[in-house]
């Protein structure tokens, strides 16, 4: 099996374009993507992360009187 090395910016929707691949029209290629240890990735599932500072009263009660069955 060939290998074939290139490195590529994931665009902002999700996107990897590869272009002139030294590869023949029709080849079967197996596409192995890995991200770059050491780099920042931004994640979109968790848009909060790292932006928490500190927690206030971390164990009290949320909304303790919004509850029906503590009335």
């Amino acid at each position: 099996m060939e290998a074939y090395r290139v490195e590529k910016r994931v665009a902002t929707n999700g996107v990897l374009q590869l272009n002139a691949l030294p590869f023949q029209e029709g080849e079967l290629v197996e596409v192995i993507v890995l991200g770059r240890k050491g780099e920042v990735r931004k994640s979109v599932s968790s848009p909060l992360r790292g932006k928490v500072i500190k927690y206030i009263n971390p164990t009290e009660p949320v909304a303790q009187d919004n509850w029906e069955s503590l009335r």
